[in-house]
């Protein structure tokens, strides 16, 4: 969950209508209309990102009259369908998937199972992405791929490649370095008693 205390304003005077602040928010809050930035204030993370890629100082961020709390309920979404989800991104549901919201990997499954089909949809619905952008985005790679949305790949999206898992070393790999636990780590991350605990 975060706390949302800022906004995104944009002075229309110095807006060049350039789209770096489109492009650059992760929440799609800021869209260009008629050569002018325009806010969806319901989407904006107030991540900064806006004002810091404006060249002309057109965007900033303001206090909100009321902060905007923003994460994603999972109490109406089936237990089972998140676990499968997390299980098939070859995540356990009770990590982060972002260290800068502290998003868990639960949270961005039942934001997908409710209809997120892309990242700005996932970031407007969880926050994620609203901070560095780095290290969730291989988790949120991974969770649509596995619930079948084809969001293009890392390279399209000019992100960064998706992150190794222990899923994605070689079984002739883990057997060379013992030392490394792999084959443990994979059967510990998904015993079922493990899940049960949740």
């Amino acid at each position: 969950m975060k706390m949302v205390k800022f906004v995104s304003k944009v002075d229309t005077g110095k807006c060049s209508g350039d789209k770096r602040c489109e492009k650059a928010c992760p929440s799609g809050a800021i869209r260009v209309v008629d050569k002018l930035a325009v806010v969806d204030e319901g989407k904006c993370v107030a991540c900064g990102k806006c004002e810091d890629v404006c060249r002309e100082g057109a965007a900033s961020l303001v206090g909100r009259p009321m902060p905007l709390f923003i994460m994603c309920d999972t109490s109406d979404v089936d237990e089972e369908r998140i676990m499968q989800l997390c299980r098939k991104a070859h995540l356990y549901p009770e990590q982060f998937v972002c260290a800068c919201t502290g998003t868990l990997a639960r949270e961005a499954a039942a934001a997908i199972l409710k209809g997120a089909q892309d990242p700005e949809e996932l970031a407007a619905m969880t926050a994620v992405r609203s901070g560095c952008g780095i290290y969730c985005t291989g988790a949120i790679m991974r969770l649509f791929a596995a619930a079948g949305i084809d969001i293009g790949t890392a390279e399209d999206l000019k992100w960064y490649n998706l992150p190794l898992s222990v899923f994605d070393v070689p079984t002739e790999t883990a057997e060379k370095y013992p030392m490394y636990h792999i084959e443990q780590d994979k059967r510990v991350m998904f015993k079922e008693e493990v899940f049960d605990e949740l």
